[in-house]
């Protein structure tokens, strides 16, 4: 054998060595690869970063929706082997679905995979009446609106209240809801709740109330929330104004002379608004109001159920968001010229 022979059969082995060598790096390189891509963090512009699947998108318009946003930077063929070794290829939900900073390609796989949509939360707030709550409603991301033009005895009909009157019949809460969701949902749901607690709170309520109804008790705990955000002075207001409904006096109670003046009210109330008569007028109509004059919350609610015990009549706003209780119209009468009128004997 010739030594050019023995050369070039030293030469291809080298070569193929180097082949070899080449095409096992690139093999482990592509592993390694593949490995960083499915536990590294898919990229997160700002916060609220999400995706939106609609039904019967393809896998590849999903991966080529997340490389033109940048979410992901990875090759499809990276993805499409994630998705088959997770048995979820040709499985995920249409939707929208979070992508949290930190996230991985694996977790949104999964989320999809699962059908674990964003929500997203939508908080009634305790002592808003029925109109804010609708315009707060149509300012919810994601949400239909479907109740935006209906007129508030058609919402009602709706959401399967028919006849009843709006006000003060949803429970403040946080409500989740996912894009795609109505607005008369999330108000189906509330007033659902609503009569789920008057239902589960008024028989505890105490004994020998001057309340015949779970209404009555939710007329009365709205007034309960719009007099005070205090949670420590809500038994005792509620004290007051069922020693009042049982004295069979006026309960003069300035809120609800405000809800009755409606868009009359301009942020100040006059000596000539108390004695002008609407239903809600407490100073000249005896009893409580027709309606709840907002959506009070639970703790109100419970204050109307068990209000605390005492002598008092009267009371006046402080100032600093408390009020001065009294059980005279004397000294009720000092009260209101030291603190409202600012002269203080």
């Amino acid at each position: 054998m010739s030594r050019r022979t023995i050369k070039g059969g030293a030469l291809a082995k080298s070569l193929w060595t180097i082949v070899l060598l080449i095409i096992v790096g690139g093999v482990a390189y592509g592993a390694y690869d593949y490995n960083r891509f499915t536990s590294a963090p898919l990229h997160v512009a700002a916060p609220g970063e999400s995706i939106d699947i609609a039904r019967g998108t393809g896998f590849r318009n999903i991966v080529t929706d997340l490389q033109q946003r940048g979410v992901s930077d990875a090759n499809g063929l990276y993805w499409r082997l994630l998705a088959e070794q997770m048995r979820v290829a040709g499985k995920l939900h249409a939707g929208e679905y979070a992508i949290d900073a930190g996230m991985t390609p694996r977790q949104l796989l999964a989320n999809m995979a699962a059908g674990k949509v964003l929500q997203r939360n939508f908080t009634i707030v305790d002592g808003w009446t029925f109109a804010e709550l609708r315009q707060a409603l149509v300012h919810a991301d994601k949400l239909r609106h479907d109740s935006v033009g209906l007129d508030d005895a058609t919402v009602m009909q709706k959401i399967g209240a028919a006849g009843e009157a709006p006000e003060g019949c949803f429970l403040p809460e946080t409500y989740a809801y996912v894009k795609g969701d109505s607005d008369l949902d999330i108000l189906k749901r509330a007033h659902g709740a609503m009569s789920k607690m008057l239902d589960a709170l008024w028989p505890l309520r105490d004994k020998d109330l001057p309340l015949a109804t779970p209404y009555d008790a939710l007329i009365l705990a709205s007034i309960v929330e719009k007099e005070t955000g205090r949670a420590d002075e809500r038994p005792r207001i509620a004290g007051v104004f069922v020693r009042r409904l049982e004295s069979h006096m006026m309960l003069q109670t300035d809120p609800s002379v405000i809800y009755g003046m409606g868009a009359q009210y301009t942020g100040n109330i006059h000596k000539s608004d108390l004695t002008t008569d609407t239903p809600y007028n407490t100073y000249t109509r005896a009893g409580l109001p027709p309606t709840p004059i907002a959506l009070p919350g639970k703790p109100a609610l419970e204050a109307a159920l068990h209000p605390a015990a005492g002598n008092d009549l009267y009371f006046v706003a402080r100032g600093d968001g408390g009020h001065i209780f009294a059980s005279t119209l004397e000294a009720h009468n000092r009260n209101v010229d030291c603190y409202q009128r600012k002269h203080c004997q």
